[in-house]
């Protein structure tokens, strides 16, 4: 017989997310007594301490409390999706995912995923969280989120992706610049102009790579983890700069004129990944929004090729996006 409940489960997990007994109580609508007693007596009846106590300042993890989340919320997910099971009819999807996407992708894609899967599935409650590369592994290593969207890169054991689409980097020009009327700009005819770099993991070492690989040094004279800042740079003239996400206008939130251009050298496509951590056991509702994401980029062939950039149907995303990229 189980030596403890899924509500201790729910009040440990809330309380590791909010950092607080009291805010934790307070999201789910309970007493703050009702979730200390339900921590004290799991830790008393295993002879674990969860959390550090911090008088006036919440609480924190242990190392034991760090692992436990991890499989805690999985077994959430699990029950969830058994009450599902039971209760609904094999054809009724319904109930909450946690996913996360880079933040220079979310909002190209995210918005017009969200709209076409919510048609599909109206029972589901997709909830989605912006960060860089190393917050989302973070994020599914904790059980924080169960899938997520973002670019290849070298990860560190325990995580299965699988490819949604390719893209291929541009140049990002003031429509004022010398080599805006080309058909492509050479990475050599940057290297001694002003680089406004993309500064968020695994773009910074992606783009810098590109010149590096070419036997160039980038001039990096600006840097923003935002890619509206580099954009609205680049269209005061500030300098260039190298992305793969690109919005649907090529005008700056400011009303200024940027130009995209495809790179001459050879250089590394933007490969566009949805990972996992391995050893949880997909649910109902993660299996299906993992099917729906490759679904719905192999209908929209979001990829594009050298010199040539693939154009998202403007029905599918409703004027958001131009073209594809980081």
């Amino acid at each position: 017989m189980l030596n403890f409940s899924l509500r201790q489960l729910e009040y440990l997990v809330a309380t590791a997310e909010h950092s607080s007994v009291a805010e934790a109580a307070r999201h789910l609508n309970v007493s703050q007594p009702s979730v200390s007693k339900a921590i004290s007596k799991f830790e008393k009846q295993f002879s674990v301490q969860l959390f550090i106590r911090h008088h006036a300042r919440g609480v924190s993890l242990t190392p034991a409390g760090e692992r436990l989340l991890v499989d805690a919320r999985g077994l959430l997910s699990y029950a969830n999706d058994l009450q599902q099971n039971v209760q609904e009819s094999s054809d009724v999807i319904a109930g909450t995912l946690n996913v996360a996407c880079f933040v220079a992708v979310a909002p190209v894609f995210m918005p017009a995923i969200l709209a076409d899967f919510s048609q599909d599935y109206p029972g589901v409650d997709v909830r989605v969280y912006e960060g860089n590369q190393d917050e989302m592994l973070d994020g599914l290593e904790s059980g924080k989120f169960e899938l997520a969207i973002m670019y290849d890169s070298v990860l560190p054991p325990g995580f299965a992706t699988t490819r949604l689409a390719t893209f291929e980097p541009y140049v990002l020009l003031p429509a004022s610049h010398p080599q805006s009327g080309q058909k492509c700009v050479s990475l050599a005819s940057l290297a001694n102009e002003h680089f406004i770099l993309l500064d968020v993991p695994p773009s910074r070492e992606y783009f810098l790579n590109m010149f590096r690989q070419n036997g160039l040094d980038a001039r990096v004279s600006f840097s923003s983890p935002s890619l509206e800042m580099v954009r609205g740079l680049v269209g005061r003239n500030w300098g260039y700069s190298l992305l793969v996400t690109r919005p649907y206008f090529d005008q700056t939130y400011d009303g200024q004129s940027v130009i995209g251009l495809p790179i001459c050298e050879d250089v590394e496509d933007g490969i566009l990944e949805i990972a996992q951590l391995e050893q949880i056991r997909p649910t109902r509702v993660m299996t299906v929004f993992y099917d729906f994401c490759l679904d719905w980029f192999a209908k929209h062939r979001l990829n594009s090729t050298k010199h040539t950039q693939a154009r998202i149907p403007e029905t599918a995303l409703a004027g958001f996006v131009k073209t594809p990229a980081n």
